[in-house]
């Protein structure tokens, strides 16, 4: 893979970053991976005979070992679609790819212990997506008393990932798909994301054109499950 794709703008992740998300993963590593997949299609075509190549959507990326590694799992997922593999030079299909993940963001719950409190109402467990001051103690956003039952309040990190993906007939340079995954999780390790999000891209590929799939990817044994969100 020697081309490369122009540079985009960094809109992409401002994209992901307002986006209601679902959160992946929060549970522990037993939790299956969740994603919401969004793609737009024309008539792609039938794969006999067609050739691609995956390049690079940032030019920065092309020819580094970490692309080179996450591109693998894409280039898998098309050859098992029956396209082969070709030099960007002259295969038919040019697959641009992107993949990332944000700096974090602190989430804080609350657990209600069901108990009455002397001190006021508490309105019940939840999640408070804005910063607090608590870190690890008894004082946060409220407090909690061991005696009268006021909420325990625990903070995480959370992380937003995503993966940008585009394909382009090389000859004539017409957009035939665009798709993008995206997921909240407490983990950051791309090792562990971008494989899950490619997953979660090419289940029922290429799926209806403006359709928005939430997946879940057991853990154990890869079994998918397909809601549809819109």
């Amino acid at each position: 893979m020697t081309s490369a794709r122009p540079s985009r703008s960094f809109g992409f992740w401002a994209k992901i970053l307002a986006a209601p998300l679902l959160v992946a993963g929060v549970a522990g590593c037993a939790t299956p991976f969740k994603a919401d997949v969004s793609r737009f299609q024309t008539q792609l075509p039938a794969p006999q005979g067609k050739t691609f190549a995956v390049v690079a959507d940032d030019p920065a990326m092309q020819g580094g070992l970490e692309f080179e590694l996450y591109a693998d799992y894409v280039e898998t997922e098309m050859a098992q679609l029956g396209y082969a593999l070709a030099p960007a030079e002259t295969a038919d299909l040019l697959v641009s790819f992107d993949y990332g993940v944000d700096n974090g963001r602190e989430r804080v719950r609350t657990v209600g212990t069901g108990f009455a409190d002397p001190w006021g109402p508490w309105y019940g467990p939840g999640f408070y997506p804005r910063r607090s001051f608590y870190r690890g103690g008894g004082w946060g956003y409220g407090w909690y008393d061991p005696y009268f039952g006021g909420p325990e309040v625990r903070s995480y990190t959370i992380y937003t990932s995503g993966i940008d993906m585009k394909i382009e007939n090389r000859a004539t340079g017409e957009r035939l798909f665009e798709g993008k995954a995206e997921a909240v999780s407490t983990s950051n390790r791309l090792q562990h994301l971008v494989p899950n999000l490619v997953d979660a891209m090419f289940t029922d590929f290429p799926g209806n054109s403006g359709e928005t799939l939430r997946i879940s990817i057991a853990p154990d044994d890869g079994d998918k499950t397909v809601k549809r969100l819109n």
